[in-house]
């Protein structure tokens, strides 16, 4: 049914100056990725387009600037040291319209390298844990080439593809990236137990991957009817499947399924997701898409941030001017989720950082994204409580939010604001 070759052999068909995309997160190409670096000597100026992906990425070495350079979408720890040492560079992005720098051939790929399941007996592969933008960069690249592995979960919904859609085939046996689930701490606890609080039954979430997020999973299981669509989700709903807390049924689209447009976790979740028609991965622009989300009634988007001022506005992909992450699928959720019927968009944080810093500023450090405005934010929760800032007048909005700022800083970050206004 098809024909495979070694990594090397396929990987031929990079050229310099070529313009390669990466699926994303636990479904990155590990094989592909290290045969395409081991051509180093033979290329010149290669562009690695990618979102975030777990694992070694041996082209971002700055040794080998002059052979690669990485676009990042969203910033990974693996390359994050490539913007610093000038081999790498970040375009900002909604995950939701992603696809479309692709599609309208702003960003024109040359070759894709994807990682799916071995083919069914009608010639299907899964793209398994990882659709985002994938499929995208497949209708619109020049090259697919595939590595197939008989360890990548089969997943439902819009990663079917099929072999005539794949130019080259790399056959491999490994297993993916693999996650422990942690225990949050107190303060972690906490906070999952006052966003537990804001969750109605028959809402619908959407969060990440995180000791905040499995420490609101933990507190649910007394919910009833909730629904699933989110950018991604890991371990922790997995219970809450089987104890039929997560269904589906009052989902305003794709009820009875959980919706998702990656995956990342141990293995009992890639177990757990293989062949599992509940589980269904789609494209980012549809998953991420506003005018999609909205649709669920009582959407819960929960996401995080690296601070929020007092008047609201929310950085969550840099220090300062150093870019740490990216804006990713936050603003997308934030607003379909403020715009659904009995929604909600929380932003939840821990109220200072390791180092005892406060989260929670007068102003964001000179530089600092914004990528929740303080015109789209409604809750902010800390272990100290829950703010409510919509429809709150500034004055308000500081004061709820010095209120649950630590109380070692809550003064100090009253009065330094009221100097600079």
């Amino acid at each position: 049914m098809y024909r495979t070759v070694s990594a090397e052999e396929a990987l031929k068909v990079v050229k310099s100056n070529d313009k390669v995309y990466l699926q994303a997160a636990a479904a990155v190409p590990s094989v592909l990725v290290k045969a395409l670096a081991d051509r180093h000597e033979e290329l010149r100026n290669v562009e690695i387009c990618q979102l975030h992906t777990e694992g070694e990425a041996p082209y971002a070495n700055p040794e080998l600037a002059e052979s690669f350079h990485v676009n990042s979408f969203f910033i990974g720890r693996n390359v994050r040291h490539t913007l610093h040492a000038g081999n790498g560079s970040y375009t900002p992005v909604f995950l939701s319209e992603l696809p479309l720098l692709f599609k309208r051939n702003i960003i024109d790929l040359n070759v894709a390298l994807i990682h799916v399941t071995i083919p069914d007996k009608h010639g299907y592969c899964s793209l398994g844990v990882s659709v985002e933008a994938t499929l995208a960069a497949i209708d619109n690249a020049d090259y697919v080439i595939a590595q197939v592995n008989k360890q990548m979960p089969r997943t439902f919904g819009d990663g079917i593809i099929h072999v005539s859609e794949i130019d080259s085939f790399v056959e491999v046996d490994v297993p993916l990236p693999a996650f422990p689930v942690s225990q949050p701490s107190k303060v972690e606890t906490k906070i999952g137990d006052y966003v537990a609080e804001l969750i109605e039954d028959r809402s619908t979430l959407q969060m990440g991957i995180g000791n905040i997020p499995n420490a609101v999973l933990t507190r649910l299981h007394n919910h009833k009817d909730l629904g699933l669509h989110t950018e991604m989700f890991s371990d922790g709903v997995i219970d809450l499947i089987l104890e039929d807390v997560i269904n589906g049924n009052h989902k305003g689209v794709n009820p009875g399924r959980a919706l998702a447009t990656f995956l990342m976790g141990s293995k009992r979740l890639y177990d757990y997701v293989n062949d599992n028609p509940f589980v269904e991965l789609r494209s980012s622009d549809y998953v991420n898409d506003v005018s999609v989300i909205k649709q669920n009634p009582r959407m819960v988007a929960i996401n995080s941030a690296v601070e929020v001022d007092v008047t609201g506005q929310v950085c969550a992909d840099s220090i300062g001017s150093k870019m740490y992450s990216g804006v990713g699928g936050q603003m997308d959720f934030i607003r379909g989720a403020s715009l659904s019927e009995g929604g909600k968009a929380i932003i939840a944080l821990p109220s200072v950082t390791k180092h005892g810093i406060s989260r929670i500023v007068p102003t964001l450090k000179p530089g600092a994204g914004v990528v929740t405005t303080r015109a789209h934010i409604h809750y902010v929760v800390t272990e100290y409580g829950v703010a409510n800032l919509y429809g709150k007048t500034i004055k308000e909005r500081v004061k709820a939010l010095v209120e649950i700022a630590h109380p070692d800083h809550r003064e100090e970050i009253d009065r330094a604001y009221f100097q600079l206004v």
